[in-house]
């Protein structure tokens, strides 16, 4: 059975399964997800626990496959933690967990913790029996869409919460700018506050002295917001990846991969394919071609031709070469490149386009 970290509670409350596995990067949720299931295990007389942690393709299974078996010699139910880093148990760790499941006792709760699965981890015969066994929970980063209601939501837990309106949401949204990406610092911001003022309504002023800016940014969601139109977080992530030391040559090769992609994209559907067969001739899926969908109408081969030439001249730049047009810098001429993306995808005003000004 397949949940999400916020449906773990609730299925802890109806009773506990025989295996729980929890997957995803997200390190806060990971941490707390492993809490409650301990927790609940413990209430339900699970007083001892073994951990073992699987690192590299000659891990010995014998102890795990031994531990299902045998029972506690200090509780008569048992707690046995599988921790697997890199995701990949191997052939032999998959032959492993598979009997694993089929001869584990009532008395002993399994929790194995997973980084995020790729496609072909998820469809594999070790993950299909762990998830057939008990239960499999998800630990989905939240998005940044998402992110205001999540931080209202663990401020109710304080007592706290912030003004009605539109004025709390413009609170929630500054605090979401503040932490995006880096949940378990948010969660201690969020600790902070607790301390620092008492429950109830918090005013912006409160949040905005309290509250550090750790937000922490990664190329794929800079292209996300660049599709989706949002100016000013676009800019923000590119600020952001910059201080964190991030490569301008890598920044600068996932735009321009972009590019290319609606540049044949754009082709196909001027020979007459129809837009979702034109994505696919371009190798766009998931979730850029949703992105894509609502973009690329608006562009022509002109416009993407031109943004093309302007990927090499600011691919030059990014390498140590100057241009008279351009800034001077790696980081500003990509700032400036990511400004001409903007103007074909920000969002409409009253019917028009936004038209931005580049400075260089």
């Amino acid at each position: 059975m397949q949940i999400g970290a916020e449906q773990l509670p609730s299925q802890l409350a109806r009773g506990l399964a025989r295996v729980y596995t929890l997957h995803g990067d997200e390190p806060l949720l990971a941490m707390e997800s492993a809490d409650a299931i301990r927790a609940a295990a413990r209430r339900a007389g699970f007083e001892e626990r073994r951990v073992f942690s699987v690192s590299g393709a000659h891990f010995d299974w014998s102890g795990v496959l031994g531990a299902a078996r045998e029972p506690s010699l200090f509780a008569a139910r048992q707690v046995i933690e599988i921790r697997i880093p890199s995701g990949k148990p191997g052939k032999d760790g998959s032959e492993a967990l598979q009997r694993y499941v089929e001869a584990a006792s009532d008395d002993v709760l399994t929790l194995v913790q997973l980084p995020r699965l790729d496609y072909q981890q998820a469809r594999s015969a070790w993950f299909a029996a762990l998830d057939g066994a008990g239960c499999s929970v998800r630990l989905d980063a939240i998005e940044r869409s998402a992110l205001p209601a999540w931080l209202a939501q663990r401020l109710a837990r304080n007592d706290q919460r912030v003004a009605v309106g539109e004025a709390g949401q413009r609170t929630l949204a500054f605090l979401a700018d503040r932490v995006e990406g880096n949940l378990l610092a948010a969660h201690q911001e969020l600790a902070k506050l607790a301390l620092l003022y008492p429950a109830g309504e918090l005013s912006f002023e409160q949040v905005e002295s309290a509250v550090l800016n750790v937000a922490r940014y990664d190329i794929p969601k800079l292209l996300d917001a660049v599709w989706s139109g949002q100016l000013a977080r676009a800019l923000r992530m590119l600020d952001g990846l910059e201080a964190e030391g991030e490569s301008a040559v890598f920044a600068h090769w996932s735009l321009a991969e972009d590019v290319r992609a609606l540049a044949r994209a754009r082709a196909a559907l001027d020979d007459g394919q129809p837009l979702p067969l034109a994505l696919k001739t371009a190798r766009v899926w998931g979730a850029k071609e949703r992105l894509f969908e609502r973009v690329l109408p608006q562009l022509s081969a002109a416009r993407l031709a031109h943004w093309l030439d302007a990927a090499a001249t600011c691919d030059g730049i990014v390498k140590g070469l100057a241009h008279k047009d351009w800034p001077d810098g790696a980081w500003p001429a990509l700032r400036h490149w990511l400004l001409m993306l903007l103007q074909a995808s920000a969002p409409r005003e009253g019917g028009a386009r936004r038209t931005l000004v580049l400075r260089a």
